[in-house]
């Protein structure tokens, strides 16, 4: 099985943001990951509702968006009528995950648990089974352009046991520092989605580069 690509739209030219969405259109990416920071739960502010809407209105491709915010709970269904077809929480930002799932998925949307590069996959033992999708970052969140977390790979075959064991249909998604290089080991280990910005965007040949890693072995 090939690897789902998202490209990461913070990543795009944002005085061209049609034109980026268009290409991504055209390319072999499967969805288009939208990163929503607030400032708050991460040291860093991206876009709101009104981008988001932006770029759903040219976009071909689901939109994969995920939430580093505080109180995700107040936005859920200002997200569902943004456009957002993924919508993924983070662990460390939800006290009441198993409601906040259920509501996304009420919402009509598919609903996925992020976890930071220092929280052990295990925390999810309980709710692997009600997720569709759980994205393992492998920077920290908050900045583009990080290097890579290589204890990631190794991270990816302790989710993949983990869903094997509890029978869960949830993909494991990669979220930062995804290279041409590292892309086939993430895959190998277990990965179904990865999520790629500078590498596809600061390329010479965007299109070439998402079908280069859609292509990883």
């Amino acid at each position: 099985m090939k690897p789902l690509i998202a490209p990461s739209i913070l990543s795009a030219d944002f005085a061209n943001l049609q034109r980026d969405v268009e290409m991504l259109n055209k390319s072999e990416a499967d969805w288009i990951h939208v990163d929503i920071m607030d400032g708050v739960f991460v040291p860093n502010i991206s876009f709101g509702f009104p981008v988001i809407k932006a770029i759903k209105k040219h976009a071909k491709k689901p939109l994969d968006v995920h939430l580093m915010i505080a109180n995700p709970d107040n936005f859920l269904k200002e997200f569902k009528e943004a456009g957002a077809d993924n919508l993924s929480v983070h662990y460390e930002g939800c006290t009441h995950l198993h409601r906040t799932i259920h509501a996304i998925r009420d919402l009509g949307m598919k609903a996925g648990v992020a976890i930071n590069p220092h929280t052990p996959v295990n925390v999810l033992q309980d709710i692997i089974s009600e997720i569709d999708l759980v994205i393992l970052m492998s920077v920290n969140p908050g900045f583009g352009g990080q290097k890579f977390i290589e204890s990631t790979i190794q991270k990816v075959k302790y989710l993949k046991q983990l869903i094997t064991t509890k029978k869960s249909k949830a993909k494991i998604e990669v979220d930062g520092g995804v290279d041409l290089k590292n892309a086939p080991l993430l895959v190998k280990a277990g990965a179904d989605a990865l999520v790629a910005g500078n590498t596809v965007f600061g390329s010479k040949n965007p299109t070439e580069t998402i079908s280069l890693l859609k292509n990883s072995k």
